[in-house]
């Protein structure tokens, strides 16, 4: 019996299939909605593609910018920083181009993990270079790009159709990648240590705390996100200071090149609700 109903079923769908006109104005203006969308699906796949190669190369620069401490010439690790931060600048690029004309906060949620893992490098490097945060000013600064209308046009002049291609890091996306930079930072801070180095972590601990006083300023006001990552800043906050402790009071006692084994070897217990005092 249930096969039968089934079976007139279908047979229902298929006169009535047969019955519809493909030439109603409804059924056109719902097959160009589904072009739409599938545009729109496709986009947004090739978008989360160049997000993840943005990811790969940004976390390949942070491993090799770790390297600093451990090498006499770091300004050698910084140019090949340099090399590799432009070849994510190039797959920003990308991004760039599958945004022309487009509302950016339809597939923001597409390539915000890869902005967020470049935003952690380039002021990683930053950092290391300059002692300071790189400014979102900055960041976008660097993320302009010429293009032509015409790809065999000659470089060495520019065509009539060349025109500047420009991508805005976005406040939030600035914000959780500077909460991101503070985990690399902690761990900077460790190996420094294990290198005889006692000056860094110091000067970590104080950059650190600039960092979390100005995200405590933001409060529940900021992006959902930023307030997830603010106890993982104070947790490093937290390691980093544990660490200049035990330099201050106890570097004497200890040997150098222990030094990192202790640190690692101890763990902060901290109050999510209290953080850092």
């Amino acid at each position: 019996m249930v096969v039968l109903s089934g079976e007139v079923s279908s047979c229902k769908k298929a006169v009535s299939d047969a019955n519809v006109n493909l030439s109603s104005p409804i059924i056109g203006a719902f097959k160009v909605f589904q072009q739409e969308l599938d545009t729109k699906h496709d986009k947004y796949e090739r978008l989360v593609k160049i997000s993840r190669d943005v990811t790969i190369e940004s976390k390949r620069t942070i491993f090799l910018l770790h390297r600093v401490t451990s090498v006499p010439d770091v300004e050698a690790i910084l140019t090949e920083a340099d090399a590799k931060l432009d070849m994510v600048r190039q797959k920003i690029g990308l991004i760039a181009d599958e945004l022309r004309g487009e509302d950016i906060y339809q597939f923001h949620r597409a390539f915000t993990p890869g902005i967020q893992e470049y935003v952690e490098a380039v002021s990683f490097q930053h950092f290391i270079r300059h002692r300071s945060l790189i400014s979102l000013e900055e960041i976008n600064a660097r993320l302009v790009f010429m293009r032509t209308e015409d790809p065999k046009a000659p470089t060495e002049a520019a065509p009539v159709g060349t025109h500047v291609l420009t991508f805005q890091v976005t406040p939030s996306d600035y914000l959780l990648g500077v909460a991101d930079l503070t985990g690399e930072l902690m761990r900077l801070c460790i190996s420094s240590v294990g290198n005889g180095d006692i000056d860094t972590p110091f000067q970590l601990s104080q950059f650190l705390r600039q960092i979390h006083d100005g995200f405590s300023y933001i409060g529940n006001t900021g992006p959902y996100e930023v307030s997830k990552k603010l106890h993982t800043l104070r947790q490093s906050l937290g390691k980093v200071e544990d660490a200049c402790y035990t330099l201050r009071v106890r570097g004497s006692e200890i040997p150098k090149h222990m030094l990192a084994d202790v640190f690692t070897s101890r763990t902060t217990i901290m109050d999510p609700e209290e953080g850092v005092v």
